[in-house]
């Protein structure tokens, strides 16, 4: 049952209205009061974005504008690349990407997606990270950089096979958008900043809109064929059948990029011998584990029966192992793939796809099979 107290300290969201009469339960998570389920339930909610749309309330998640103080965004982008391992300045206008904030140890300090807006970067930061990330910001780009947080904006993530659909018949010209493409369109009537782009593993978008206009749109998107409202516990489902990891639960400080299986991340031109080699905090760690490999790897795990494995499960080599190798940082039943799946750290030489490890269940030693990640195939418009 969610704390009361802590329910009404939370902030809420400019939907939280129409939660409420929809008949959401509400709970806190990371400061805001926000829907964990409809009455719908949860299965059916992770339904309708694999085979329909959900329409998922994220208003929580930081979002700002980083302006160059110069006039020219490349400052701003090389700017950026001093906090993170990732090409900035390589990021076409109306293109988004995945980032990563790192520390001088080479730990993850929060993931982040930024977007090319031509004179601006628009950076989209987690909730439970906000007040951390847009400090740290400040902190080291304040010479080059004006950030500006945007305190009136909603933003909700229409997520499924028919998001196209449900967004185009609202007259949002998102038809020839694919895959991390950004651009500012109307729906409803209302102007948005649209991504292609969201955290299910399903084609979809995310929209950032004004915070009094949000109720309306989110209204005008339900009463579209096949769309339904869908709370965290859905969204937690749907990422991790994705593979997708969840700031303090599967990184954080003591998580480097390579070790959680985010090489990908890290384009070449970052890389040793690339243009722009280096230069981010913990670069020496990460660039040898790129080179070298990490000792642990974040690896998908398969439980053979049907107990769910969930954090913190301690992972073992074999049936009679004294010590456990590793550690579940999340595990769930997968509605779309019919069992029970996690996500572990485990030390590299256990990481083949294949290989059969223990969760220790209520004492019980239980086996998985490591296996590939994602569970479910990404459903991107490429």
């Amino acid at each position: 049952m969610p704390d009361d107290h802590a329910m009404d300290e939370a902030q809420r969201t400019p939907l939280f209205a129409l939660h409420e009469s929809l008949k959401a339960r509400m709970a806190p998570f990371a400061g805001w009061a926000l829907p964990i389920q409809y009455p719908s339930g949860i299965l059916r909610e992770h339904a309708a974005a694999r085979e329909a749309a959900a329409l998922f309330d994220v208003s929580h998640m930081g979002q700002a504008f980083l302006r160059p103080k110069s006039g020219k965004l490349k400052g701003a982008m090389l700017a950026l690349e001093t906090l993170a391992p990732v090409s900035v300045a390589g990021l076409a206008e109306g293109r988004q990407r995945y980032g990563l904030f790192t520390s001088p140890e080479g730990g993850i300090l929060d993931d982040f997606m930024f977007a090319n807006l031509g004179d601006a970067l628009f950076i989209v930061v987690n909730a439970a990270r906000r007040e951390h990330d847009f400090g740290h910001l400040r902190a080291h780009l304040s010479d080059a950089c004006e950030l500006e947080e945007l305190t009136d904006r909603a933003l909700i993530a229409l997520q499924g096979p028919k998001a196209e659909a449900a967004m185009m018949a609202l007259g949002a010209r998102v038809g020839e958008m694919r895959f991390m493409d950004v651009a500012e369109t109307a729906l409803a009537g209302v102007p948005c900043l649209v991504s292609r782009s969201g955290y299910t593993g399903e084609d979809g978008f995310e929209i950032s809109l004004p915070a009094d206009r949000a109720e309306g749109v989110a209204e005008a998107l339900l009463e579209q064929p096949g769309v339904a409202p869908a709370g965290l516990g859905a969204r937690d489902s749907l990422r991790l059948e994705a593979g997708l990891c969840l700031y303090g639960s599967d990184i954080d400080e003591t998580t480097s990029p390579v070790e959680a299986g985010l090489p990908w991340a890290i384009q070449k031109i970052r890389r040793r011998g690339g243009a722009r080699e280096g230069g981010f905090p913990g670069a020496e760690r990460i660039l040898e584990e790129l080179e070298s490999g990490p000792a642990r790897l974040r690896v998908g795990l398969l439980p053979e029966g049907r107990a769910p494995m969930r954090a913190p499960t301690p992972v073992f080599a074999s049936e009679d192992a004294a010590e456990p190798i590793g550690t579940v940082v999340s595990g769930a039943f997968g509605p779309t793939l019919g069992g029970p799946m996690a996500m572990a750290y485990v030390p590299t030489d256990h990481a083949t796809p294949g290989t059969r490890l223990y969760g220790e269940v209520r004492g019980k030693r239980l086996p998985a099979q490591v296996a590939s990640l994602p569970f479910v195939p990404h459903q991107y418009k490429r």
